[in-house]
């Protein structure tokens, strides 16, 4: 945690939350950066693996999957702002150390219970935080959706969100361009625009998508995925914002698609 500023110094902003388990503890750290620092990333959760904890990027998940997870490890978390990283550890290796030094909680009896029993932890240290990451600003949680014509990325996330082939006036904007497309396909985690102008993976641009309701859905995706291909070729998208209204508007739209589609 003290070392985020020298691992991210692409980053505009920095948030934190520490909540606080009986048997862990779960930090998320919330970065408004240019573009997705992918080496960065993957060297942090290098980091939090070899302690032996459990690092997930939040927006790769479905909305409920990611819903569910901050849920059960964040709720009731405290709040730091980027320069209060050192109090934040401080407070989070007092709790882990706390946990180490209790050791294992005791194993819950099946003798009268009907449900299943809670494992019990090992006797070693307490794992590391899990960490959450974002990579926009606002709270980029969400999984993408790619060209269903083109085959998956070994890299990709698994793709569970269910799409659905669309043709949505849409534009977006990036640093040097301002584009006018349709989206092809649309999920929970992001779409997919057939165009001639790609912008660079990992590159963060402005969408404004015009739903048939008259609804726009506006904010900040992730480039994802660029197919390179004459007449086929685009780019998928991966939503940022996580703003309630943003998420509202999808998940109506989407709803209204599965009513079609039944």
């Amino acid at each position: 945690m003290e070392g985020l500023g020298a691992l991210l110094p692409s980053a505009q902003s920095m948030q934190l939350v520490v909540a606080f388990r009986d048997e862990a503890g779960a930090l998320e750290v919330k970065v408004e950066v240019p573009g997705y620092p992918r080496a960065a990333v993957e060297r942090l959760g290098e980091e939090v693996r070899k302690s032996g904890g459990t690092f997930v990027e939040l927006w790769r998940l479905p909305k409920a999957e990611r819903d569910a997870l901050r849920s059960r490890t964040l709720a009731g978390g405290t709040p730091f702002a980027g320069h209060e990283r050192e109090q934040a550890a401080q407070e989070l290796r007092q709790h882990l150390e706390a946990l180490s030094a209790r050791g294992p909680l005791p194993a819950a009896s099946t003798s009268t219970s009907t449900s299943a029993p809670q494992a019990t932890p090992p006797a070693e240290a307490p794992p590391a935080p899990p960490v959450a990451r974002t990579t926009s600003e606002g709270e980029s949680y969400r999984a993408t959706d790619a060209d269903p014509s083109e085959p998956a990325s070994p890299d990709e996330p698994p793709r569970r969100a269910r799409r659905f082939a669309v043709k949505l006036e849409m534009e977006f904007r990036t640093e040097l361009d301002f584009v006018r497309e349709h989206a092809l396909n649309i999920s929970n985690g992001g779409l997919f625009v057939r165009t001639a102008h790609r912008p660079p993976q990992d590159s963060v641009v402005t969408v404004d998508v015009k739903l048939p309701n008259g609804q726009r859905l506006q904010g900040e995706a992730l480039v994802v995925h660029v197919v390179d291909a004459p007449y086929t070729g685009g780019v998928g998208l991966a939503f940022l914002s996580d703003d309630a209204t943003f998420s509202a508007t999808l998940d109506g739209y989407l709803a209204s698609l599965v009513g079609e589609k039944a």
